[in-house]
């Protein structure tokens, strides 16, 4: 792991930038020292892996959406498989209590009924012939009550039947059904966790930028939320100078400025975004004769992204 990265400190540019205020007039009505800085942007994957891949090195532009780099995701795609075959069995096991039972359960069902109604018709014609023989005085009463049960043994087992045979054809309870619903949608949402973890093995880029620097090598172990790389946009780069007191009052945040620099092929249009509330001491990097105030105000001034000077 390398521990030196460009922070925002640090130029973006080498040259120093002359700032000019513009007025109406074509002249300049005063000018500034100052230089170029940019904020940085560091990417990183908010888990731990080995850097299985680069696709840019540094000093290369890319663009929004470009892939960056890649962590190992073995254990991620397991476990997104793993909650793939979970989701499925709870969908499975959720459409099978909507159902009622197989239909061969049903047909055995069916043929049990049947043949308990064809065992109560028998019973019953025995029961009316049992009736006629009591009347005849050919047997006695108590064979006609053991036929009367008989009949009511053999309608309690149709009357069974017909309940089991509703019951075969009906789906789980809906409380039962509820709780595999809310199964599946667990382990739905258990894969597109998984699928996340997974996605965030591998990064891009978030705008079109330039790679400023990369901070791990192929095979490294890099930890949760370390940054692998910095981008710097171009609408990133800032200019910023530094303005004495007694002049304070010629700018104000929103102004128009006008940034130059030696390097510069045209002078390039800017807004003010920033005005130190606290003076400080000249910093070293732009003292000079010309610029020997004690105590001065650092302002920012930012291009529109369409005029940023490309890193």
């Amino acid at each position: 792991m390398h521990d030196q990265r460009p922070g925002p400190w640090q130029l973006a540019l080498l040259c120093p930038l002359i700032i000019l205020a513009s007025a109406c007039s074509k002249q300049p009505t005063a000018s500034w020292s100052g230089y170029a800085e940019g904020d940085y942007v560091y990417i990183a994957a908010p888990l731990a892996g080995r850097l299985d891949s680069l696709a840019v090195q540094a000093g290369q532009n890319v663009v929004r959406g470009d892939v960056l780099f890649s962590l190992d995701a073995e254990v991620e795609r397991a476990a997104r498989d793993e909650a793939a075959a979970r989701l499925a069995g709870a969908r499975a096991q959720a459409a099978n209590l909507d159902k009622g039972r197989r239909n061969d359960e049903i047909a055995m069902t069916q043929a049990q009924l049947a043949q308990a109604q064809a065992n109560a018709a028998s019973v019953r014609n025995d029961l009316i012939r049992q009736q006629q023989l009591v009347t005849q005085g050919f047997i006695s009463r108590a064979r006609l009550e053991d036929a009367s049960t008989a009949l009511r043994q053999a309608q309690a087992r149709v009357d069974e039947l017909s309940a089991a045979l509703r019951v075969a054809r009906l789906p789980a309870r809906p409380d039962e059904r509820l709780a595999t619903q809310a199964g599946a949608t667990a382990a739905n949402e258990v894969l597109r966790q998984s699928q996340w973890r997974e996605q965030q093995k591998q990064q891009a880029a978030p705008s079109d930028a330039l790679v400023s620097d990369v901070f791990f090598r192929l095979g490294e172990l890099v930890p949760a939320g370390q940054p692998v790389m910095a981008l710097l946009p171009p609408e990133n780069i800032k200019a910023r100078f530094f303005i004495p007191e007694g002049e304070l009052a010629k700018i104000s945040v929103g102004q128009a400025v006008m940034l130059a620099c030696d390097g510069c092929q045209a002078p390039i249009p800017a807004r003010i975004t920033r005005i130190a509330s606290q003076a400080e001491y000249t910093p070293p990097v732009i003292y000079s004769n010309a610029q020997r105030a004690k105590l001065v105000f650092m302002v920012e001034a930012r291009p529109e992204k369409r005029d940023a000077p490309q890193p």
